[in-house]
Order: structure tokens, then sequence, then C-alpha cells
């Protein structure tokens, strides 16, 4: 049997997609596939080509071997891509993902896309799913207090490009749809409206009409629809198995033509933590920015007055002299349970985008001082640093200073915080456990804890690769959301 289609919008690097392409029926075909992709970022386009390339390479044991190779350091991105496997899937890849920016003026171009898409795929009035999270930064708590006397604020795109999905839902009808965003959209209002309202409302009434769903409370609960609370669509990620306290708002569409099919319920999974994600990737030091202060002997001075200032000397883990890995990195240590075979699924024998960033002195020093503190259980605010660690703002020692965790240690024993795009401006919010590390997370920790899988490769620069990261929703969520929407549809999967 065919896979199912799936459209993507505001696609980011990818982590709804690798959820759902993911899903395997009993006889290990995949549930779903991807017939478009549309992203404005072209960065994270290039990272959703590769992803698309090697999924249509997983037949062919020559070339992943060839991929694994790339991703080891053996083999340049010229030799591989110039492979003729590998050209094959990545001309293919170009066609499957769309560089465009959503909008009012882009919106015939990418309903034209779309239709292409699904004809090609013999799905424009079948079975079909269309997925997607318009951007967030109008919504997000965050973003709405940083823009308080911003007088442009209500006039800002993002608060309307959730009618963009609006109109692609009603234009082309989905049999089911999946669209998620930050849980800030609950309580936004504009204009004196409270958008989620009418955000549901709209979808409801979009085409010939929508259920819209809830993927954490039963079609059969008390809460029969309509009657859904809007807290009802929120999913706590780390309690579905996710080492991240990430909580989005994601609602599940059902065409009124196919709405007396049921769904079940995302199905809750033990708690998972910062440990059973990070805990036995290769350790890496931090680096001394700038570059030319970068000493391993410097870097031990500062690493041991900081844990002097905490008091705690003993109980961390001794440096290693490196800095990480860009490719190539060693093999991870032991792995066991079912988020580390998720993560580690590929077999790549290796870790990429495992390299400690850059920080000054003065800030290293802090996250030595902070996570030694954190091993003893103690969370130290802003107010709380010693006279020699408190920043040089003007508010830092108000009592009522604004974000006064502003660093915050990811302790080993719960899940980590959300993961956001901030962690590519800097690390205060996202410091390493582990004190004899003393810096903040890699590439490749925050991508094992948004759960991306260790051979997923992205593109751009550090920056741009956190960025991704932290924009993306968790692919090993997004595979337990297509599996509820295998089963609306009537598919069994493995």
């Amino acid at each position: 049997m065919d896979s199912i289609p799936v459209i993507d919008l505001f696609a980011g690097p990818g982590g709804l997609n690798e959820g759902f392409c993911s899903l395997l029926r009993p006889d290990g075909a995949a549930v779903f596939s991807t017939a478009a992709s549309i992203e404005m970022d072209p960065v994270a386009c290039s990272t959703l080509r590769l992803r698309a390339a090697v999924r249509r390479l997983r037949g062919s044991q020559h070339a992943l071997g060839r991929y694994k190779s790339f991703l080891r350091g053996e083999l340049s991105w010229e030799s591989f891509s110039t492979d003729t496997e590998v050209r094959t899937a990545l001309d293919a890849a170009e066609k499957e993902v769309h560089e465009l920016e959503l909008g009012p003026d882009q919106r015939e171009e990418a309903s034209k896309l779309i239709r292409t898409a699904l004809s090609e795929r013999s799905a424009a009035g079948g079975m079909w799913v269309l997925i997607g999270g318009p951007p967030c930064q109008a919504y997000s708590l965050v973003g709405r207090a940083r823009r308080t006397n911003d007088p442009n604020f209500e006039d800002d795109v993002k608060h309307f490009l959730f009618k963009e999905y609006l109109d692609i839902i009603t234009a082309h009808r989905p049999p089911v749809f999946v669209m998620e965003n930050v849980k800030g959209l609950l309580s936004h209002t504009h204009r004196g409206e409270r958008l989620f309202s009418r955000i549901l409302d709209d979808l409801a009434n979009a085409g010939d009409g929508y259920e819209v769903r809830s993927f954490a409370v039963s079609d059969d609960s008390t809460a029969l629809f309509p009657g859904l609370r809007p807290s009802d669509y929120v999913i706590r990620a780390e309690q579905y198995g996710v080492p991240q306290r990430r909580h989005r708002v994601i609602l599940l569409g059902v065409r009124s033509d196919i709405s007396a099919t049921r769904s079940k319920v995302l199905r809750p999974s033990p708690t998972a933590t910062v440990e059973q994600a990070i805990g036995h990737l290769p350790r890496v030091r931090s680096r001394i920015s700038p570059a030319r202060d970068d000493r391993l002997d410097t870097w031990k001075q500062v690493r041991d007055k900081g844990l002097r200032m905490a008091k705690v000397i003993r109980g961390h883990r001794p440096p290693l002299a490196e800095t990480g890995w860009a490719r190539g990195g060693p093999a991870l240590g032991h792995v066991e349970g079912s988020l580390e075979q998720w993560l580690t699924r590929a077999e790549v024998e290796t870790v990429v985008q495992h390299e400690a960033r850059g920080h000054m002195v003065l800030d290293l020093m802090r996250y030595a001082y902070l996570s030694a503190k954190a091993m003893t259980g103690e969370a130290v605010k802003l107010g709380q640093l010693p006279e020699a660690l408190v920043p040089e703002h003007a508010n830092a020692r108000r009592i009522d200073a604004p974000f006064s965790d502003r660093f915050r240690v990811q302790t080993w024993t719960s899940p980590s915080t959300t993961v956001t795009s901030h962690i590519s401006k800097d690390g205060h919010y996202y410091i390493h456990p582990d004190p004899g590390q003393m810096r903040s997370l890699t590439v490749r920790e925050a991508a094992r804890l948004q759960t991306f899988p260790d051979d997923y490769f992205f593109w751009g620069n550090r920056t741009q690769q956190y960025h991704q990261v932290g924009n993306a929703v968790p692919p090993y969520l997004s595979l337990q959301l297509a599996e509820v929407v295998a089963g609306i549809l009537g598919v069994s999967v493995a």
C-alpha cells in the first residue's frame, strides 16, 4: 500500500515531518511520506532537503554507508553529493522542499505547489494530511513581554500567519490537519479579542467544516466536543517520553465527512531525563571567548576558581581537552531504553555537531559555580550570586530584577526546560549540569533534548543550527501524533 502524502507548512528543519515519516506499518513500510515542505528560511530548507534525500536512500546500503562516512568526516560533501544514487535522491528532494514565505501575496503560488504535489501522488481529492506550525513570536509570553510598549506590535504580520494555514485548509480540504503553536496562544488577545477562540471558530468552519479535537483528551470523555477547554489542547511533551518540559498547543482537525471516526489519545510514557538524553555523549570542554584566549591552562584556572567559590571541588567529572566535533566525534556510550533507541537507530557510530561554543571567562566561572551548586540541589537566582559573579547590569542586584533565573542549569535527574530559538543567542538558560565541562549545551545536546535522531544533520553555522533546533517540534512526540492520525485514517501501525 502506498504511503499517505503529507504537506508540511512552516516546516522549519522538519521536526513534525520526521515523526510522521518515521511511523511504520506492520510490514515495515512507511505510513506517511512528505509530498511537499514549505519553509521560508533558506538554511532550514537545506536541512530539509538533506533529510528528504536521506529518507530516499534508506533502501541502499551503499548510499547510507556514504552518508555515515560523511557524518564521520571521512567523506567531503562534494564526494558524497556527487555519488550517482545520492545525486538522484538530492534532485528529488529539491522538488519536495520549497523555499517560500507564506503570506497573502504568495497564496496562489503556495496553492499551486500543493495541488501539483498532491496530483503527483494521486491524492488531490483523497487521503492526505496537512501539518505545520505558523511562527509563534507574536503569541509567546516572552515575545509579548519584550514588546509591551511597541506601538507596532498589534500590526505585526505574525498575528495573522494562521490565516495562511486556514486559507490552505479552506482551499484544499485535507481529511486531517495538525497545527502546532506556543501555549501563549491561549491567553493572547488582539485588539481586545481572544485570538484562540477566533482561531478555533475559523478552523471549525473552514471548507465544509472540521471537528477540532485534542490529542490529550479522549473523544468519549466527559468533555465532549465542542465542550473542550482551551487547556485541553495543550500537550506537555515530558508526559510522552520527551526529555524536555515543552508545553505546546497542538490542534487535531478532522473533516466533517469523516468525523464519525473517533480518535485515540496520546499514551503517557515514563519521564525521560536530561541524563538519559545527553549523559552518555562524549565529554567536551567549553571554549573561551575571544578565541585568542582559548587555552586549556586558562580554562582549568577558571573552572577551579568557580568550583572553589561554590565550595564544591570533588564529584565533578574530569575535563577533556577536546572542545568537540562538527563531524567525526567518538562513538556514543552505552544505550538503553526506547528514547535512546530512537535517537541512535541509524547506528551512525559517531557524534556530530557536538562542539562547545565560546563564552567569556566570567560567564564560564558562573557556569562552573552554578552547575556545582545544582549538583547539591541548589538553584541559584541572579540576586544570590557571589559579588564577583554578579553581571554588570544596573538592575542585577534588584530584588525585582527581570529574568532573575537568566542563568539556568539543566539538571540530570529531570527533563530539561523548553529548548527555544533563544539558545542561538546565548547559553545562559542552557547550562550543562556537569561542572567539569563548564559550558552551555552543544547543538547535538539540544537536538537530543528535542529528540532529533543522531544522524539528523543541520546545515548552517552554529547559530543557525541552534535556531533550527529550538524552533522545531520534537520528532519523538510527532511520531506519537502520527500514530493517532493513522488511527483516524484506518491505518494499522507496527
